[in-house]
């Protein structure tokens, strides 16, 4: 069984949960996903199983896509809705329309952002949220994320008894990014402590919701029917990469992993390539670390 999986990961799991069962309906080890989803977060989760694990780390490169909401009024431990209030500040004026689609375009393009510490980034080899759990503060790095678009999509409800004020928007972004964070900066930024009341992953690289299977839609397709032809080939992984169709002059070469001329690849503007055989991805190509005249396989993916 080789493929991927996009799986629509149910609130109230871990995407190590969704491999864990996974593992057990589909009777295999060999599986990985490409991106964690926080236990209140549902969405596209795409799942590699078997050869299709060796492109894990190049789908977790892909961008992704959220549906949310934004609410103004207080802050939590985890930026989201399910940690514990830790500054409010009541909303007397709501802000206008103008001001808070101002101060998200103002969030697009490339930002600094320090990540939660409820999150899985690594510190002095301790993940922060095992800091956060123990009652510990440590100096979190900052980080640069892609915001390609962030945009209001409903009308700003203004509840004046609960000095709150929330909305609806949607964020293209790169790898990496937290939509938490990306919440708890527009409310600085309009004055407010602010946290991230609800989030859905809708996009994961090419992997849309009308993609994906729930977890009780894959044991069903396990015993009515075949599961490998809801997998989509490792293939799928790769097409935000470049491609470079072998000849059958050159497939001995590829096959055998021999470094290539930087000169065939001239026409190529990012690495690293997807070489493809008869349809088939075989390996990626990328510049040599130590002789930048020559292309060599970084990931061998098939072998035929």
């Amino acid at each position: 069984m080789d493929g991927i999986l996009p799986l629509w990961k149910e609130r109230g799991m871990t995407s190590h949960d969704c491999v864990f069962k996974l593992r057990k309906i589909l009777n295999t080890k060999k599986i990985g996903h490409t991106g964690t989803l926080d236990p209140d977060v549902d969405g596209v989760l795409p799942i590699c199983v078997g050869k299709a694990t060796k492109v894990v780390e190049y789908m977790m490169e892909t961008g992704k896509a959220y549906i949310g909401e934004i609410t103004l009024g207080y802050s939590t431990t985890t930026e989201d809705a399910s940690g514990e209030v830790v500054e409010s500040k009541k909303v007397s004026v709501a802000p206008t329309i103008e001001e808070i689609d101002q101060q998200m375009k103002q969030l697009e393009g490339t930002i600094i952002q320090i990540p939660p510490m409820f999150s899985a980034v690594k510190v002095n080899g301790k993940r922060l949220y095992e800091y956060a759990r123990n009652g510990e503060t440590v100096e979190r790095p900052k980080r640069k994320a892609e915001i390609s678009s962030f945009i209001r999509t409903s009308e700003p409800i203004f509840n004046e008894e609960q000095g709150t004020v929330k909305w609806r928007f949607e964020v293209t972004c790169g790898k990496g990014t937290y939509v938490r964070t990306l919440a708890v900066d527009l409310g600085n930024a309009l004055g407010y402590p602010a946290h991230m009341s609800d989030l859905t992953r809708v996009l994961s690289g090419t992997f849309k919701a009308s993609d994906c299977l729930t977890l009780d839609q894959v044991a069903k397709a396990m015993t009515d029917e075949s599961i490998q032809d809801k997998l989509f080939p490792l293939e799928f992984g790769l097409k935000e990469f470049e491609t470079m169709e072998v000849t059958e002059e050159l497939w001995p070469k590829v096959k055998n992993g021999v470094p290539l001329p930087r000169s065939l690849f001239k026409a190529y503007e990012s690495y690293p390539v997807v070489m493809m055989y008869q349809g088939v991805a075989t390996s990626l190509y990328a510049i040599h670390p130590t002789k930048p005249q020559l292309v060599k396989p970084t990931k061998v993916l098939r072998n035929q």
